[in-house]
């Protein structure tokens, strides 16, 4: 058994923030398990690697013998998170957020044990609210207060509309706190205002304030942009193994850091620092670092027999062809989202031109990430981040801006 300060210690790790920190201390000495919430709006119907990032964190509450609640917010994901948008997201309906729902159900329990977790959907409490009572929870907050919230601000000094049922959104993520009478609850660091909000929406129904705590956000494959299945920029924990693999392959060697950091249950931070170290000065090769975080993740998410199988495809596809150590980094624009190959494979460099690169592709020249490229019609996505070569020497790691 931990020590409320050891117990403390461990749930830094990982974390970005703890407020506040002593209250959280306080409540693990009091020797009960507190309840650790942790709410995803099922907007798309794969988990990825970055919601991964919050998962472990639950997990590791779990090991200290704390009770996790996995909330599915198929309520508020009709209403639509805001947070870091400019404009009014797009209503779901209730067909496909139930469908999502379902996935979620079955992908989260390859990282959560599934006799401590308790799932839950806000539908529950939030669609008996009625309307009287939504006017009640709506009173307990403040214009003022919601303009306070960076995004908000923007829009509004800048013209842009915002929606009243937008305000709702984090007075319905409050609300769920108070209905499952939350500890500790757990988000990205995007998040923290709607944490915030809650702790004070807590208070305003007499039940003590939450704790929260934020996770970092995990870049997606293009490093830039958080990891967004709406982006192009993700891996999804349903992915076929040779996939996963390959993408996380197909990152760059800075970014491979932070997924370890973020994602390697298998390497402490003394570990991390010392492969870093030996990467920077030439004792280790980064590839061969990269193609560890690679095994560990998938077969995390699939087993050891796949991570094998996925190791021995990079090997015949990648290590047999010669790739190069050091790939050169690109990143392209592109018109109206999407970017024709032979475009593409001239703005890179990899060619002098787009009908070199129509008679390279007939002439099957053209890979991307070890796959050999047959449409000359084809038009890559913007967020996309893959490796591409031309001939047996011209290789580069490209990223579509969005």
């Amino acid at each position: 058994m931990l020590t409320p300060a050891e117990a403390l210690a461990e749930i830094r790790r990982g974390s970005h923030e703890i407020l506040p920190e002593g209250e959280l201390l306080e409540r693990l000495g009091t020797g009960r398990p507190l309840r650790i919430k942790a709410g995803f709006d099922p907007t798309a119907p794969d988990l990825h690697l970055g919601h991964t990032v919050l998962l472990n964190k639950m997990r590791q509450f779990q090991n200290l013998g704390h009770h996790v609640m996995f909330l599915i917010g198929d309520f508020t994901g009709l209403i639509g998170d805001p947070t870091g948008k400019n404009t009014t997201r797009p209503p779901m309906t209730p067909e496909e957020i139930q469908e999502n729902a379902r996935t979620y159900q079955a992908q989260v329990f390859k990282i959560l044990d599934p006799d401590k977790t308790e799932i839950c959907f806000n539908s529950k409490w939030l669609g008996e609210l009625g309307a009287a009572g939504l006017i009640q929870l709506a009173a307990r907050h403040t214009v003022a207060r919601m303009l306070e919230r960076d995004d908000f601000s923007k829009r509004f000094k800048s013209g842009q509309p915002i929606a009243i049922h937008e305000f709702l959104y984090p007075l319905a993520q409050g609300y769920d706190s108070v209905a499952m009478r939350c500890d500790v609850e757990l988000g990205g660091t995007d998040q923290k205002f709607n944490l915030l909000v809650g702790r004070q929406i807590q208070e305003s129904y007499g039940q003590p304030p939450q704790v929260i705590l934020t996770v970092p956000i995990l870049e997606g494959l293009d490093g830039v942009q958080k990891m967004s299945k709406s982006l192009g920029n993700y891996i999804g924990i349903d992915e076929p193994p040779g996939e996963m693999f390959g993408k996380l392959m197909s990152i760059s060697d800075e970014l491979m850091w932070r997924y370890f950091e973020l994602l390697s249950f298998d390497k402490s931070l003394a570990d991390l620092a010392q492969m870093r170290a030996d990467a920077s000065a030439g004792r280790v090769n980064p590839r061969d670092c990269k193609v560890e975080l690679a095994f560990e993740v998938v077969a995390r998410f699939h087993d050891q027999a796949a991570a094998r199988a996925a190791l021995e495809t990079f090997n015949r596809r990648f290590r047999q062809g010669a790739m190069p150590d050091e790939i050169d980094e690109v990143t392209l624009p592109t018109q109206d989202g999407e970017l024709p190959i032979a475009n593409l494979l001239k703005a890179a460099g990899l060619v002098t031109s787009t009908s070199e690169a129509l008679r390279l592709i007939d002439q099957g020249g053209v890979r991307i990430d070890g796959e050999k490229v047959a449409d000359r019609s084809l038009r890559i996505g913007a967020g996309s981040c893959a490796v591409y070569q031309v001939g047996k020497r011209r290789f580069a790691r490209v990223t579509l801006a969005r």
